[in-house]
């Protein structure tokens, strides 16, 4: 691979910052192997902001906020994805998947369909109706 796009999900972002946390290196090992373009959903800024500030801290924060200025993220707004965000809370009401969630399978649909993401509650689900696949797949793999 290594050329397709990726839609990046907090959980995935915080693996890949974050040195202790569990998926650590299958987070950096998938971003090796798969360099993109790596795009961040403009509707996960808040809560990925929040995370990494809080686990990570502010330096931390500023610079991957760097790192999306700069161009190594790719920043997609998403404009015309509020009817998508709508039909995936309602289809996936039962989950509970949420608007951040529902912003990057819907940013994801219209880049390729690939997910960078260790939540293995909301996206798994998704994943199985094939409009999104899973960087790394779920399990470990």
């Amino acid at each position: 691979m290594g050329s397709a796009l990726i839609t990046l999900d907090t959980s995935g972002i915080l693996a890949a910052l974050n040195r202790t946390d569990p998926d650590h290196a299958r987070a950096r090992g998938t971003l090796q192997v798969e360099r993109g373009p790596l795009i961040v959903p403009a509707g996960i800024l808040a809560e990925a902001g929040y995370m990494i500030e809080r686990e990570l801290g502010a330096v931390v924060l500023r610079q991957f906020l760097a790192d999306i200025a700069d161009g190594s993220y790719a920043l997609d707004c998403g404009e015309s994805d509020m009817e998508r965000i709508i039909a995936l809370l309602e289809r996936y009401d039962d989950l509970r998947l949420g608007f951040a969630d529902a912003c990057v399978i819907a940013c994801a649909e219209r880049n390729g369909g690939r997910v960078l993401t260790f939540d293995e509650r909301d996206f798994p689900p998704v994943a199985r109706e094939g409009t999104i696949s899973l960087v790394p797949p779920p399990g470990g793999g």
